[in-house]
């Protein structure tokens, strides 16, 4: 054994660097045939490798925040003066991450966005349906800046305001958690506002076939109705493709009913094809209730699902749709 590891060095038969790692591990622990045990360990890193894949790449969209968060923090440490003399300071801190969450789109998912047209100017609620992740709606976002100078608030959960180090991230996106004043104070400003009524409901335990989960739900109607605004609505093509939960599995249900946090696992972060429809807007009507114009808005998401999505969704159909050269009418 004292002369396997010069066999790595010399010799007329020169030696795999596998078989060299072997005679080193003999030599440092003692243990025979350690190669056998080498060739397990591979063949188990080979077998987990899609496993982990589908497990990591969640953690991408938590890495491109918080780098977001840092340049939110280096651009509010280089316009700190300005901050006391501008109402706009955060404009450039708003393209500068709106410009690295569209590249991430464009790169990624080939994130195409179609119905831009249909949004009035003015205020405006835009209803959408709730993927496993809100990424679709970021891209949104994103690109409405980027191609219109149009600035989207939005309302999130109110866990998204207890993560660590994003405070000054989602202040300066309007990201807000929602309470209906201020979000009818939002609109009343002129900004737009979205919203899925779903929630992280519709997120974790809707699945491949796309159904609304949004109960009763009607507030969101009403903040619309007291606004005077119209309500827009906006779905994302294989948004359930991207990212899957385990919401179909008990235990998880009866965690989240119990403590109303999102502890179902993700996975995936597939590099589908993600299209946004922006549908026609259901303009203001003083004498509609909130209920009636629930259901109107619950049925036009549904009728942009029905024209846009291929049911049950299927990630390698949603992979394939990334090669596809004629796009979809809008």
């Amino acid at each position: 054994m004292t002369g396997g590891n010069e066999s790595c060095t010399a010799g007329p038969i020169p030696t795999s660097y596998l078989t060299c790692l072997t005679y080193i591990l003999q030599e440092w622990t003692g243990v025979e045939h350690i190669g056998d045990y080498l060739s397990y360990v591979f063949f188990l890193v080979w077998v987990l490798f899609p496993l982990a894949v589908v497990l990591i790449l969640p953690g991408v969209i938590v890495v491109l925040l918080y780098i977001s968060a840092l340049f939110i923090q280096i651009y509010k440490r280089k316009n700190e003066l300005k901050e006391a003399y501008s109402h706009d300071v955060w404009v450039g801190a708003r393209e500068m991450v709106a410009t690295l969450w569209d590249g991430h789109g464009r790169l990624w998912h080939g994130y195409e966005l179609h119905g831009v047209e249909n949004i009035p100017e003015g205020p405006g609620l835009v209803v959408f349906y709730h993927g496993a992740t809100p990424v679709d709606c970021i891209y949104f976002m994103a690109r409405l800046l980027m191609t219109t100078k149009r600035h989207c608030c939005v309302v999130a959960d109110n866990f998204v305001f207890r993560i660590p180090g994003l405070k000054l991230l989602l202040d300066v996106h309007g990201i807000i958690p929602g309470p209906r004043e201020a979000c009818v104070s939002t609109l009343k400003k002129g900004h737009l506002l979205a919203i899925a009524p779903g929630g992280v409901r519709e997120a974790l335990f809707s699945d491949e076939m796309y159904p609304i989960l949004w109960s009763n739900r009607k507030g969101f109607a009403q903040v619309a109705i007291d606004a005077k605004v119209p309500i827009i609505p906006m779905f994302t093509q294989n948004v359930r493709e991207g990212f899957r939960t385990l919401g179909g599995i008990k235990l998880f249900r009866s965690l989240y009913e119990l403590t109303r946090l999102p502890v179902v696992p993700l996975y995936g972060g597939f590099p589908v094809k993600l299209r946004t429809f922006v549908g026609e807007p259901i303009p203001y009507e003083p004498n509609m209730t909130a209920e009636e114009l629930a259901e109107k808005a619950k049925a036009a998401v549904q009728a942009l699902i029905e024209k846009h999505q291929k049911i049950p969704g299927n990630i390698f159909r949603a992979l394939m749709e990334r090669f596809q050269t004629e796009k979809k009418d809008d």
